[in-house]
């Protein structure tokens, strides 16, 4: 417990120095949060070079804001929302979320009740979530890693909650079509060399 409490005690004076505009604060809270930062920056990118651009405006806008952070919750939550926040801003900037998708052609996934967990373990589904199209890949993101409603998602992307759902079923069938291709592969590497697994 009291090493909870040190924990906590330090993330408050790291950033009472940022708000007092020290640099070793602000470097300290940049490494206290980049790596998480970071891996949901990698969610919603195509490549580490993007990710690492929206990580660095997320944290010039978690600087800016930091005197709005109330304390009501982890710092961490707070600058995972802001870096969310800054992806879709960089997505829907990028047109990545602007392609139009016409809702009949999703009929067949809205209704699926397939729980991808099931399936897929939460480490495979992280290595193989940046193969997705960017819109299913942010939807799939914001809904099921984030915790976003429908409705949230489909204000935040300019969809509506019916497309949302559509994307969310649409990326969980093609992640399910994709981790049978990979163990297909990996089953064939292990037949030809008379392994089996």
């Amino acid at each position: 417990m009291t090493i909870l409490i040190d924990l906590q005690t330090t993330t408050e004076h790291i950033i009472q120095a940022c708000l007092n505009g020290d640099k070793t604060g602000q470097y300290k809270l940049y490494k206290l949060l980049a790596p998480k930062l970071m891996a949901v920056c990698l969610r919603y990118t195509k490549s580490k070079a993007e990710a690492e651009d929206c990580l660095q405006d997320a944290f010039i806008k978690i600087f800016n804001n930091l005197k709005n952070f109330n304390g009501s919750g982890p710092v961490e939550a707070w600058a995972r929302r802001i870096t969310v926040n800054t992806l879709i801003s960089y997505l829907n900037k990028h047109k990545a979320m602007k392609q139009s998708y016409d809702i009949e052609d999703h009929k067949d996934y809205i209704n699926s009740n397939e729980d991808l967990s099931d399936r897929l373990s939460y480490n495979e589904l992280i290595k193989i979530i940046n193969l997705l199209p960017d819109s299913k890949r942010t939807v799939f993101n914001l809904f099921v890693i984030e915790g976003f409603s429908h409705r949230e998602i489909a204000e935040m992307l300019e969809i509506t909650e019916s497309t949302s759902r559509a994307q969310l079923s649409k990326a969980k069938d093609m992640l399910i079509e994709i981790h049978k291709k990979v163990n297909y592969i990996n089953e064939d590497k292990f037949a030809d060399r008379g392994v089996k697994n």
